[in-house]
């Protein structure tokens, strides 16, 4: 049985004492929470880059892993204003985001940027958060088929001697981001299913997992197919409150999701 993940990515909402506040808010209810505690759910935060070590800092001992909302393709080097995976290694960083909709949309991020970005987490032993989900709103069997394709696309537009190993592929309809609703738990299930199915048809990416995100949050959880691992919030999880519920959630689906062994957490 696995985990449940769930995902915060604080995007650039909040200010760098408000990410403080919200951290320790987090904090105290992960360090009591029996979702984290008895090891049922996988639990991480991405902060803006300036608040990871201070956020890593508060989380220290909770269970809770941090990482970085995004990372540079190369490890070192002339790249002015870039992070590369291995000082987001040696910080202490577990994952790495890569390919969201807006990197995309405002920064012209294809999937071979994508695919170099992810490379990069995976050879400096990040586990990358790769983004992927159709631009508009199409049948699921559709959308199931995109996406695979555009996962396929970014993991294996690789040169030789590519790294692999587990990611969370993070299903988010670019539609559906910052929307007032997420998609039908029919659409979800459907994607989360077929790309489900693909991971688990490649060996060399044993531990994946897949979750869903685009406008996520409390309530979800627990109305989603068990092809579906957990969920990537954004601005409905700022109340530290709504963490706490998804946690409850967790704890309300004991036929989903199982504690892991130590060798395996």
């Amino acid at each position: 049985m696995r985990r449940a993940t769930i995902g915060v990515s604080l995007k650039m909402y909040l200010g760098h004492q408000q990410t403080l506040d919200w951290t320790r808010a987090v904090a105290s209810i992960a360090r009591d929470h029996p979702a984290v505690t008895e090891g049922l759910a996988e639990l991480f935060v991405l902060p803006s880059f300036p608040d990871i070590l201070p956020v890593s800092d508060i989380l220290a001992g909770t269970g809770v892993r941090t990482g970085a909302q995004d990372l540079a393709a190369e490890d070192h080097g002339p790249y002015t204003g870039e992070v590369s995976g291995a000082v987001l290694r040696e910080i202490g960083c577990a994952f790495a985001e890569v390919g969201h909709a807006e990197r995309r949309r405002l920064f012209g991020e294809d999937d071979t940027v994508v695919a170099a970005k992810t490379a990069a987490a995976l050879r400096n032993g990040l586990i990358p958060v790769v983004c992927v989900g159709e631009p508009n709103v199409c049948d699921p069997e559709e959308a199931a088929d995109r996406t695979v394709a555009e996962l396929e696309r970014i993991l294996y537009t690789t040169s030789p001697g590519r790294t692999f190993g587990p990611v969370v592929v993070a299903y988010e309809p670019q539609w559906a981001i910052g929307a007032p609703a997420p998609a039908s738990t029919r659409h979800i299930s459907a994607v989360c299913g077929a790309l489900a199915s693909w991971i688990g048809s490649r060996p060399e990416l044993a531990g994946s997992r897949v979750i869903y995100g685009g406008s996520a949050g409390p309530g979800l959880l627990t109305r989603l197919g068990a092809d579906v691992g957990g969920l990537f919030l954004g601005r409905f999880a700022h109340r530290p409150e709504s963490v706490r519920q998804i946690l409850d959630e967790v704890l309300a689906l004991p036929d989903r999701f199982r504690p892991l062994g130590p060798a395996a957490r």
